[in-house]
């Protein structure tokens, strides 16, 4: 019989994790701990459940070793261990079915994870000591698989520690695939390369994560070679191609090109005299030309800063109106002279004073020192911290520790009461106390302020002051990181990283290389953020058509950037895009006429267009709250609401001086289009048209039905 060398090598390891494993004692904590992790006996569904189950109660995936020992050995008089004949103790009986569980069967006999509780319960079943080993890192062998459909291969995972020391962990990690359909693991680590795509295989041990990225390429790239390649954008997503066997779709029409700049970057359509020139234009640079026309437009700072605003919850119901104001002034003042994107977060997270005359000190109006932490680390570093709060986060190197450390950097941040605008004025202060701790809230212990995954670092003023060098750091990349894939989002319709702001290790970006090179751009330009937009709309990768062909259709939600994707214009760019088409205006309450949707200081002014295609209330720090989901009331207000009827209606719109001025029919239809998908129509669209007009009472009543109908497709309503 001829045998598999891959599985003698994996026997070969168990082997020797046995050897040393019978070498020095078991550790409740090294070795007990992993194996109830691995088993999935302290997960929430089982006794890691807020009760419990069955009477018997574990930390979350063994975040706390000194309970979790005092619940197998001393809780219920100690009936867990059986001190007569360990190997009847309930601790093994039941994962065993030997006698009722219902969790089911966990264990056998057999297992070299039972041999393990086995033997530590012979050796008197001890507890945590100093002297168990510090986890340092855990490793995975190889550290990257590339597989063809069907084709096998074995997972080694090993644990380093502080004092040297390494041993394989197979036995006792808990080994996962993050997307079965891709790639499946088994608990030992053999992988199965059950499709195609991209996936990671996760290994978690002790508190401690790590991945590694799994490639089942779709096919053979196609096209690659006649690819024009314009910055280091384009060289590492063609690199990525090739890896992944998918190819890219042709460069976009001028007008489709035009079109998708304003939208993404101003969320404003283009005119038609521009779209025009444009298209007229022969200079070979006029792509560049318009990219840098376009962020100089002053929409950039109308857009940007109700863009910040939603990221920041600029809200009146929580900041009063001079505070929403004052946070609403201080962002324009910043988009307008471009500040650099590490000063415009330092002043943010360092801010003190009153709101209403200081901006930035209104991040802190909204609750105290949990909220200001978590709202830290999800805006400015990406990171989703909330289940860290209460216990190790299950999907990331982030401990308990790690949260409330983040936490003592707003410790000795206090508001209190100001009367400077009068008894009524409601305003406060927000200001440095002289001394404040956090403590570990289990074991009481007074943590020093550290970033996440750093070393402790203090100021002997303000603390937080600590943490905006930390974050404005050139070696430090975390803050660029996300900025980098929010702005990527933002420009192509999805993040490097999905949901942009959840950057963690067991969600890697699709081009890691790029996230890489995007962020060290960023950060040798000073934070530049237009230099940032300007480099990914110059490449050819933003400038890809949002039509398929078939060999990039297997990229379906356009993780690889295949082609360009088709995205709604938001509530507020899609209520400013009609008036723009209609030549109407809408009128806000409290607020001159003129004032467009993008413009607004926060959304608490009623509009019900806006409130039916999803604005955000400004109540949580996340992209999430925005709502992008098509409805039948959306549907219904476009097709026959009164409002869209009344601006294509309205005696001084549009189409009213189309008519008063004899607009030649087919220069009315031009320019319909022009306003409305901004591109010239066909020779068809424009005989069809004129078929449709000829039959309409009035040239108006006929103009009009034809610009409902170009606001009623997916072309005017999307970006693309």
């Amino acid at each position: 019989m001829r045998l598999n060398l891959k599985l003698l090598g994996l026997v070969a390891i168990i082997g020797t994790l046995s050897q040393r494993a019978w070498a020095e004692p078991v550790s409740f904590v090294n070795d007990v701990q992993p194996i109830l992790t691995k088993f999935g006996c302290n997960q929430g569904a089982c006794h890691g459940a807020q009760y419990g189950q069955g009477g018997f109660k574990l930390s979350l995936r063994g975040f706390d070793d000194a309970a979790d020992y005092s619940a197998i050995v001393r809780s219920v008089y100690g009936r867990r261990i059986d001190a007569t004949h360990k190997d009847k103790s309930l601790l093994l009986t039941k994962p065993l079915m030997e006698v009722p569980h219902s969790g089911g069967r966990r264990l056998a006999r057999n297992m070299p994870q039972f041999e393990t509780l086995l033997r530590w319960l012979n050796e008197g079943a001890p507890g945590p000591t100093a002297q168990d080993r510090k986890l340092k890192s855990v490793v995975i062998e190889p550290r990257e698989f590339v597989m063809q459909p069907g084709q096998k291969a074995n997972v080694v995972a090993k644990a380093v520690y502080e004092d040297g020391f390494e041993e394989p962990i197979n036995i006792k990690a808990s080994i996962d695939s993050m997307n079965s359909p891709v790639a499946e693991a088994t608990q030992d680590g053999a992988l199965t390369a059950t499709g195609q795509g991209e996936t990671v295989l996760m290994v978690r041990y002790l508190g401690a994560v790590a991945v590694a990225p799994i490639t089942v390429p779709y096919g053979q790239s196609q096209g690659l070679g006649d690819f024009v390649k314009k910055n280091y954008i384009d060289d590492l997503w063609v690199t990525k191609w090739q890896k992944t066997g998918l190819s890219p779709t042709a460069v976009c029409s001028d007008e489709e090109f035009l079109r998708r700049i304003h939208l993404a970057t101003i969320a404003t359509l283009p005119a038609p005299d521009d779209v025009r020139a444009f298209l007229a234009d022969t200079d070979p640079n006029k792509r560049e030309k318009a990219i840098d026309k376009v962020l100089n437009r002053p929409e950039y700072v109308d857009f940007w800063s109700y863009k910040w605003g939603d990221l920041l919850k600029n809200n009146r119901n929580s900041q009063q109106k001079k505070g929403m104001w004052s946070l609403h002034n201080w962002l324009r003042a910043s988009f307008r002279d471009n500040k650099p994107m590490d000063q415009f977060v330092s002043e943010i997270i360092t801010a003190v004073g009153s709101p209403f005359q200081n901006g930035p000190a209104n991040f802190f109006s909204n609750g105290y020192q949990e909220e200001w932490t978590e709202a830290t680390a999800q805006t400015f570093l990406g990171v989703r911290l909330q289940c860290a709060k209460c216990h190790h986060h299950p999907w990331e190197n982030i401990s308990q520790t790690d949260y409330h450390s983040l936490k003592a950097y707003f410790a000795r941040l206090g508001k209190k009461s100001s009367w400077e605008f009068g008894v009524q004025g409601g305003e406060f202060v927000i200001y440095v106390n002289e001394g404040g701790e956090v403590g570990h809230p289990r074991t009481g212990q007074i943590l020093k302020p550290k970033p996440l995954g750093a070393e402790p670092v203090d100021d002997p003023v303000d603390r937080r002051r600590a943490l905006a060098k930390w974050l404005s750091d050139k070696n430090n990349t975390v803050l660029a990181r996300n900025l980098a894939n929010r702005y990527w989002a933002y420009l192509l319709g999805r993040g490097l990283v999905m949901p942009i702001d959840d950057l963690r290790v067991t969600n890697p970006a699709s081009n890691p290389e790029l996230l890489d090179a995007l962020s060290k751009d960023l950060i040798e330009h000073n934070y530049d953020i237009k230099h940032l937009m300007r480099t990914i709309m110059q490449s050819r990768v933003f400038q890809l058509s949002a039509v398929e062909h078939p060999a990039s259709r297997v990229d379906g939600d356009n993780r690889y950037f295949t082609h360009y994707l088709p995205t709604r214009m938001t509530a507020e760019q899609m209520l400013d895009a009609v008036d723009f088409a209609c030549g109407t205006s809408e009128k806000f309450n409290e607020l001159p006429p003129g004032f467009r949707a993008i413009a607004l200081p926060d959304s608490n002014f009623p509009n019900e267009f806006l409130d039916v295609f999803g604005r955000p209330r400004r109540a949580i720090n996340c992209e999430c709250e925005r709502s992008g989901t098509p409805s039948m009331s959306q549907a219904l207000l476009m097709i026959s609401g009164g409002l869209l009827n009344r601006k294509i209606a309205d005696g001084n719109g549009y189409v009213a001086q189309l008519v008063k001025a004899n607009t030649p029919i087919e220069k009315a239809i031009e320019e319909i289009y022009l306003r409305t998908v901004s591109r010239m129509p066909s020779g068809e669209e424009v005989a069809a048209a004129k078929s449709e007009l000829s039959q309409a009472s009035t040239p108006q009543e006929g103009l009009e039905d034809l610009l409902w109908t170009l606001l009623n497709t997916r072309e005017f309503q999307f970006n693309h």
